[in-house]
């Protein structure tokens, strides 16, 4: 299920689904630990004595944010109830701290009490065992801990700050449900204490006038001691909830418009996505650097694993995003991070946990008895390859001199080592890590690196290796003409296979990666070569349902759904590789007629997102609905960049059109 409401603050993550319970809760890395382990966390409403859960079908649900920010707005209407319920969450922008306000109407013009239960079933640092909760008479709030880490639950209705209706028990242990089912009597328990498996649920009051409304607050502090947790707690209670609300509300709003707005040359729904992309992509990022690829636990019951982990090929892609929108902190922290994950020989490995260290992997370190680097060679070229973008941008040359080694002339060496006798990369893993091979795109990345690496020696007047980085480089393109281009079919491979007679063996399979031809500046996007490769793409790929989109390749197996006709539906469609489409009509364009189609895909991608703006990796190819992870990360950078992109170019073409109308006024000299 897809993770609708995503908020966070860089140290914290917490996550809703789309039915408004708590699924994920990071901390203290974004990615690392979930200590929900992706389990539902409840809400429910008792009134009049009736009980309904909010995630139950007797409810209608509005799930969105408050514009320009990272404070949800929830609609709950009950009509059996005879009940609104308007909730703004947001985690504090500074504090680890989960701040949630529940606003209730009355619907039936009748005075009535209204009690409102939060359930908390935590699995403290991803495992259910040796915790413990209890209530605390100190703060009078709950307290689930292990450990080094410490969550206090409190909050405020109508009777008093604090907690009075609790309960505190066993879960999924001996037959046990959890407290949850003890709230739906409207009356708790308040049990003192439990330990090891354990769940809490909270309740609270509020009285409503005929049609009137009533407030309240909850909150969860985390802490790494008692102290900690129960120091942000009181904190909220002396300088109010709603302070806490107010600030993080106007920190978003700042951040987000820290850089020029965009202009009027976009319609409203691809504008509201931009700046909803950028907060989105704010509550993926760790504050330590580290770019998570997505956060949604429901993956694991697909692969047995999650995308909780930093990709260097995702990062770096995401990295870019943020230099066009001219958010140099978050990506120099990237690249700070890579800085300590890179291997001392030049590489990067699989991916990596948000603290840095090797995450899991599926790719072996021996295949046939002989020993291989277990590597995917584009996700090193392209955190160097967005390095220099970086640098484009930012001048910050303070910056990149303690980078210059590990992260420019270390990887640039191995990826000259790395390489076969034609100049080639050697044969690493696919940016879809299903293939070993010589791959396009690999080769684009690592052409686009070296030049990049070029550049960086030249301005460090590192004049030997610029020009063995800018050999190395071309030498690749020749090999790259040479090898992968099959003229018989007009268009590149995805994949060559080294023959051990020599030569190679080439996997025409179409693939939307090879929009790399000219993303990473390889080849020009107008060179005969491009416009067939992707001429090809548009033809094969495109996905002709009414939901349309563009698939990875013919025949997709990844959550495939529909079999039957893979020249109607190649596979489902992935909202990276549509942009990538409209990348390319934008890098070609001359006019602005020639930018429609890319516009069009903007508009496009904007009604694909759910309500709240969230885009998913990929989408049910008949009915649209999100697939697999969601929030993707690089969903929204990419569409980041393709705005920005966009943008760019109309400006061009704007400058280009004033030179013209100028030059033409100009008399000549006599």
């Amino acid at each position: 299920m897809a993770r609708d409401l995503p908020i966070g603050n860089g140290d914290m993550l917490v996550t809703f689904d789309r039915r408004y319970r708590i699924r994920d809760l990071y901390y203290p890395y974004v990615g690392h630990f979930n200590h929900t382990l992706g389990h539902e966390q409840n809400f429910g409403v008792w009134v009049d004595g009736e009980y309904a859960w909010v995630h139950d079908d007797s409810w209608t649900r509005s799930m969105r944010y408050v514009p320009d920010t990272l404070v949800t707005h929830v609609t709950l209407r009950n009509e059996r109830l005879g009940l609104e319920i308007v909730c703004n969450d947001c985690v504090d922008f500074h504090e680890p701290a989960l701040i949630r306000k529940a606003t209730v109407r009355d619907l039936r013009g009748a005075a009535r009490t209204v009690r409102l239960f939060y359930h908390y079933d935590l699995s403290v640092a991803e495992n259910p065992v040796g915790d413990t909760a209890n209530y605390d008479p100190d703060t009078s709030g709950l307290v689930l801990y292990k450990g080094d880490h410490y969550f206090m639950v409190n909050g405020i209705d109508c009777n008093r700050a604090g907690i009075d209706a609790w309960a505190i028990g066993t879960k999924r242990f001996g037959g046990a449900e959890g407290t949850w089912r003890d709230a739906e009597d409207g009356v708790l328990g308040r049990n003192a204490i439990a330990q090891g498996s354990v769940d809490a649920t909270v309740g609270f009051e509020a009285k409503l006038e005929p049609n009137g409304t009533g407030t309240i607050w909850t909150w969860l502090a985390c802490g790494k001691t008692y102290d900690d947790a129960r120091r942000i707690s009181r904190s909220i209670v002396d300088r109010t909830p709603a302070l806490f609300q107010a600030r993080t509300d106007a920190y978003w709003r700042l951040w987000v418009r820290r850089t020029s707005e965009l202009n009027g040359t976009l319609p409203p729904e691809v504008v509201e996505l931009y700046y909803r992309s950028l907060l989105i992509l704010r509550t993926q990022i760790d504050n330590r650097g580290a770019i998570i690829a997505a956060n949604d636990t429901d993956i694991t019951h697909f692969a047995g694993d999650h995308y909780s982990y930093c990709w260097p090929r995702d990062g770096a892609l995401v990295a870019y995003a943020l230099v066009m929108a001219r958010q140099a902190e978050l990506s120099r922290a990237f690249f700070r991070f890579c800085g300590r994950a890179v291997h001392r020989n030049g590489y990067f490995l699989h991916k990596y946990t948000p603290a840095g260290q090797l995450a899991s992997s599926w790719h072996p370190w021996t295949i046939g008895g002989e020993r291989v680097l277990p590597v995917q060679q584009d996700e090193t070229a392209l955190v160097l390859w967005s390095l220099r973008k970086h640098f484009d941008q930012f001048h910050d040359v303070e910056f990149i001199k303690p980078l210059y080694v590990p992260l420019v002339i270390s990887p640039a060496m191995w990826m000259l080592r790395h390489r076969d006798d034609n100049g080639l990369p050697s044969p690493s893993w696919d940016l879809w890590e299903e293939r070993r091979g010589i791959h396009t795109f690999t080769v684009a990345a690592t052409i686009g690196a070296l030049q990049a690496a070029s550049l960086f020696a030249a301005d460090f007047a590192d004049i030997e290796r610029a020009g063995l980085f800018e050999e190395g480089a071309q030498r690749m393109l020749a090999a790259l003409r040479a090898h992968l281009w099959n003229p018989a079919e007009n268009r590149f491979a995805r994949m060559a296979t080294p023959k051990p007679e020599g030569g190679y063996t080439l996997d025409m399979t179409h693939d939307s990666a090879n929009y790399a031809l000219f993303a990473f500046e390889a080849l020009g996007p107008d060179d005969p070569m491009v416009l067939a490769e992707m001429a090809a793409m548009v033809d094969r790929l495109g996905v002709k349902t009414a939901v349309g989109g563009v698939a990875r390749y013919t025949n997709d197996y990844y959550h495939q759904v529909d079999r039957t006709d893979t020249g109607k539906v190649p596979g489902n469609p992935w909202i990276i590789c549509t942009l990538w489409r409209a990348q390319h009509a934008i890098a070609l364009a001359k006019t602005f007629k020639d930018l429609e189609p890319a516009l069009e895909i903007m508009k496009w991608t904007a009604a694909r997102a759910l309500e709240s703006g969230v885009l998913a990796e990929q989408l049910d190819p008949h009915t649209g609905a999100p697939l697999s992870v969601s929030p993707l990360t690089w969903s929204h950078a990419t569409f980041v960049t393709v705005v920005l992109e966009y943008l760019q170019k109309r400006e061009q073409l704007t400058r280009d059109a004033v030179r013209r109308a100028a030059a033409s006024r100009s008399e000549p000299l006599l």
